[in-house]
This record gives structure tokens, C-alpha cells and sequence, in this order.
């Protein structure tokens, strides 16, 4: 075997080690809750999904709360708060050095069967809307248009004092332009590219400033923990919902309550539910159909 080979063989090998090891423990799908499922898509004429980290897992990225693997299960990490980064200087200088050295590999990851079959019943006509709670945009990546990110994207950056906006790929070269000589390199993971770095690696660090305003506050458009999703997205959801027949969540152990809420609604709205994921979820009871397993099992397996 040449050595080329070998090198390819031990890339792809880190590859699937990389993607396997955030994904949680699962039992393999019953043909019975194939059917289920496969009979609850091809009833439904206008179908709202729902995701949440979950489909992401497959792609390398991490969750928050999955048993043994999830960001709160292997670390006392936890995501910035909104006030917190709003309000402080230091968190903001905190929060660019470890964001910027992670997105060199955040910002590779490439969308997997999951968001590939979600773009792909969008295109039959099947996906009426589709929220997802994730915000590394995988799911633009694969095509799906009918879309609302509820949580913002890692994609996009905006000053929060005079509402400047650039790509997060532009951010990354300003960032580079005020640290030429910073190169600290991560091999961590986190759901939304926050990253751990100690105090020694960022103490050197310069903050980021507005090209337009030269304040620092320039955030990713990304709803923090702690901040509000705007009301104008909560009422186009709920809009969206009212229109569909069926609603499906994927990936999802729906805690947050911005998820809850579209259960609720859809529940209100005597809209039949199927909840796929791995492990219990905070609508289970809600639910008219609940499959625990990992979510590409059972969509791949659905035809129509």
C-alpha cells in the first residue's frame, strides 16, 4: 500500500471517530415504527418539521444535552448569555478569541443524510415550513429554502450599535487583520462554535471593532441564551403552522421553549405529532407517534 493511501485511509478513519463520537447511544429502528412513520409523511399533504441538534450529530457537531456526549455531559461548559456579552467587554473579547479559533473547522462541516433527505422532501413538495433550532446552517447548505433558522446562524455577524452587517468568513479576516501574530488553534466542538480556550491564550487577543462605527459590539446573529427571538419570527411560525396538516420534530429534546411552544401550538391546534430522537424528550407526552433512535435510521428508509 502506497503511502498515499495510507495517509487517505487514516483522514477518513479520524473522520468517522470525529462524527461517531458525538452521537449518543441508540437502539436500531423496529420495522413497525418505520411503517409508523413512513405512513404519518405520506398522510400529511402540508408537512411542518421541526429540528434540533440532533441531525447535526452525524455531521461532527456536538449537542447540548444527549447522554454521555452532549456538551453538559462532557464539560461544565456553558453557552455565553446574552446580557453577559452585551454588557461586558472582557465576554465579548472572551467570546471572538474562542470563536475565531474554532471556525477554520466549524465552518467545513458539511451537511449529512439528514439535512440532504429534509432538502430533498422540500423539492417533492412535501416540507410546507421548516424551523430548525440550529444555527450552523447546514440545512442552507443542503438546499432547504422553505426555512426559518429561529435561533439566527453562526453565518452571519451584526453590530449591535449601528446594525453594520458582514459575513461571518469577512469577520473572521477582520479579527485576523487586528491579531496577525495570534494563531491559537482548537480541536474542540461546541454546537454553537463557542469554544474553551484558558486565560493565557486569550490575554493577547484583540477585540474585534465595527468597520462602520468602531465600537465592539459586533455579534453573530445569534439569538444568545438569555435574549428573545423577535416577535415578527414567533408570528411567522405560528402562521406557518396554521396551514400545516402534520408536524414532525427531529433531533430535538425539545427544552428549550421556543421549540415547546410550536408543540404546544400544534397541539392546540389538534395537529397530529411524531417526535423522532434519540432518548426522551420534553414533548413526549404530546406526541401521537414518538420513535427513539438515531434520525437518519428511519429516514433514510422512508419513500414516497
Amino acid at each position: 500500500m502506497n503511502s498515499i493511501k495510507k495517509v487517505s485511509i487514516i483522514k477518513e478513519s479520524c473522520r468517522r471517530i470525529s462524527i461517531s463520537s458525538f452521537v449518543p447511544e441508540f437502539k436500531e429502528p423496529s420495522q413497525y415504527d418505520i411503517d409508523k412513520l413512513k405512513e404519518f409523511i405520506i398522510k400529511t399533504n402540508k408537512l411542518f418539521v421541526l429540528t434540533g441538534a440532533g441531525i447535526s450529530t452525524e455531521s461532527g457537531i456536538p449537542d447540548y444535552r444527549s447522554e454521555k456526549v452532549g456538551l453538559y455531559n462532557r464539560t461544565n461548559h456553558r453557552p455565553i448569555q446574552h446580557i453577559e456579552f452585551m454588557k461586558s467587554p472582557d465576554r465579548r473579547k472572551i467570546y471572538w478569541a474562542r470563536n475565531y479559533a474554532s471556525w477554520p473547522r466549524f465552518s467545513t462541516f458539511k451537511p449529512n443524510t439528514n439535512h440532504l433527505i429534509f432538502s430533498e422532501w422540500e423539492k417533492k413538495g412535501k416540507i410546507f415550513h421548516h424551523v430548525t433550532q440550529n444555527v450552523d446552517s447546514l440545512l442552507v447548505k443542503a438546499g432547504c429554502l422553505r426555512l426559518t433558522e429561529i435561533h439566527g446562524t453562526s453565518y452571519k455577524v451584526k453590530c449591535m450599535d449601528c446594525n453594520f452587517r458582514l459575513t461571518r468568513d469577512s469577520m473572521q479576516l477582520l479579527i485576523k487583520e487586528k491579531n496577525p501574530y495570534w494563531n491559537i488553534i482548537t480541536n474542540e466542538l461546541a454546537p454553537d462554535n463557542d469554544v474553551q480556550l484558558s486565560k493565557d491564550q486569550i490575554k493577547d487577543f484583540n477585540t474585534p471593532t465595527c468597520p462602520n462605527c468602531k465600537n465592539d459590539r459586533l455579534k453573530p446573529e445569534v439569538i444568545f441564551f438569555g435574549d428573545s427571538i423577535p416577535k415578527k419570527i414567533i408570528n411567522l411560525t405560528s402562521e406557518k403552522l396554521l396551514k400545516c396538516d402534520g408536524l414532525l420534530s427531529v433531533g430535538s429534546s425539545l427544552e428549550v421553549y421556543s421549540a415547546y411552544r410550536i408543540i404546544l401550538q400544534a397541539k392546540e391546534l389538534k395537529i397530529p405529532i411524531s417526535i423522532l430522537n434519540i432518548g426522551t424528550t420534553r414533548a413526549d407526552q404530546k406526541a401521537d407517534l414518538k420513535i427513539n433512535t438515531l434520525c437518519s435510521k428511519v429516514l433514510s428508509k422512508i419513500k414516497f
